[in-house]
């Protein structure tokens, strides 16, 4: 299994003088486990639990001190104290008290490195579970960004590049054509791996149907209530036909469903981080508080799972520019997905801003904010500068003075003036640097 770049951020926590035991979030089949399991190697022993396991949850069946039960647990293991020890409690759901110790294990063995993870914990956080307040730290990990496909595919060179910055426009098509097949197949970890292993997108199929299978398979968890269960099915299964666009709650896909009831299921699936509802602003200056009465915009875990379950792959492969494809959506739903993977934080939320008045129309695909730069508006598409209404517009209003275009060709810098006289720069980028805003942002060149 190839490495992720979430190893990175665990070994700054390793580190840390103020570590706390840490619970891994994110949704199915995003690679939890095996990134733990590849974490485990930098530790002297490793103790992992797997609480969908009788025998396993059995070892936290009854109450005792923090230093009774890791005795149990390395005796469970046939493992002695020596040099660091790294506990993993899988699917810790399934057990109030292995919760309720990850607060002993802090303050009694401070010592011991302690991560937690589960499939389902995202339902029950805050609900019918009870994690301890100030006693844990929380990660977030997603799919594979580009950068970790191309360390996959055996591209590692190319992401050294992509990462500095410093692709060379001879290079600018080959890398072009890397981030096609990265935006076809998605970041999904399983289907990564495959791909780096044998070239051949056709095998993914089986692995596509598997993953949405066990998404479907994990409704009858999420809820004991029929009709909300049949409205988190009919979400998962035809809802992908709506990401990158803005929707009604009331009659969603055709549905005969209500606003509430897909209300409260789209919610529910946000919590497991199979899909966001991200709300516009109409706000151009911090702090941007989203307009909840307005339409959200529907992003889902992975493009690569968008263009399967909608039926699009074959709208996208072969594409010289995706902004070709889908009347630009999926352009648009993989450089927010790359905005996203630049962070471990659950708590990052993607916004966009809207003018809704009535002679006055205008969208800007994404507002991404920087603590120590304020916000960045990023639109998604191709054509001539003049074309780009609804950005002037937001930069006439807002005090920015640089923008950022996602789009096919080469990095270009121009400077444009706005109708009103306001002059701002626009810097145009490959879409294959999506993922690296942050710096972009920085980078005072």
């Amino acid at each position: 299994m190839f490495k992720r770049d979430a190893i990175q951020w665990l070994r700054k926590w390793k580190k840390s003088s103020t570590r706390k035991p840490l619970v891994v979030r994110g949704a199915r089949q995003v690679g939890k486990t095996s990134l733990i399991n590849q974490f485990s190697g930098e530790f002297d022993v490793f103790l992992s639990f797997n609480l969908e396991n009788p025998d396993d949850k059995k070892i936290f069946s009854k109450e005792i001190p923090a230093k009774e039960l890791f005795q149990l647990m390395l005796f469970a293991r046939h493992k002695q104290n020596k040099g660091e020890v790294l506990i993993f409690i899988d699917e810790i759901q399934n057990s109030a008290y292995a919760i309720k110790m990850l607060r002993y294990f802090y303050e009694e063995l401070p010592e011991i490195y302690v991560v937690a993870a589960g499939s389902l914990l995202e339902t029950m956080i805050n609900t019918q579970v009870s994690f301890p307040v100030g006693r844990v730290e929380y990660m977030a990990l997603r799919p594979c960004s580009f950068c970790e496909f191309l360390d996959a595919t055996g591209n590692s060179q190319t992401k050294d590049l992509v990462e500095n910055l410093a692709v060379p426009e001879q290079l600018h098509d080959s890398v072009m054509r890397l981030f096609n097949i990265y935006t076809l197949i998605g970041g999904m970890p399983a289907i990564v791996a495959q791909y780096a292993e044998n070239q051949d997108i056709v095998s993914l199929d089986n692995i596509y149907q598997s993953l949405l299978a066990g998404y479907i398979d994990d409704v009858e968890k999420y809820t004991k209530s029929d009709t909300m269960r049949q409205t988190i099915r009919f979400i998962i299964q035809y809802g992908w036909q709506q990401a990158a666009s803005r929707i009604a709650f009331e009659h969603f896909g055709n549905s005969n469903y209500k606003s509430r009831e897909i209300g409260d299921a789209m919610r529910t699936l946000q919590k497991t981080m199979l899909l966001e509802l991200a709300y516009p602003t109409v706000e151009t200056e911090l702090p941007l508080s989203p307009d909840l009465k307005k339409k959200p915009k529907l992003l889902w875990l992975d493009t690569g799972l968008v263009n399967f379950a909608a039926g699009v792959q074959s709208e996208i492969f072969g594409k010289e520019d995706i902004s070709d494809a889908w009347r630009g959506r999926i352009a648009e739903h993989i450089v927010g997905q790359e905005l996203l993977a630049q962070t471990n934080s659950f708590l990052e939320h993607r916004q966009f801003w809207v003018r809704e008045e009535k002679n006055s129309q205008a969208e800007i695909d994404y507002i991404y904010k920087n603590r120590m730069y304020g916000i960045m508006p990023i639109e998604v598409k191709s054509g001539h500068n003049a074309h780009l209404k609804s950005l002037q517009l937001f930069m006439q209003q807002s005090t920015c003075k640089k923008a950022i275009r996602f789009w096919g060709q080469p990095k270009a810098i121009d400077n444009v003036t706005t109708p009103k006289g306001k002059e701002f720069q626009l810097q145009s980028l490959p879409y294959y640097y999506a993922g690296q805003v942050e710096k972009i942002i920085t980078n005072k060149n």
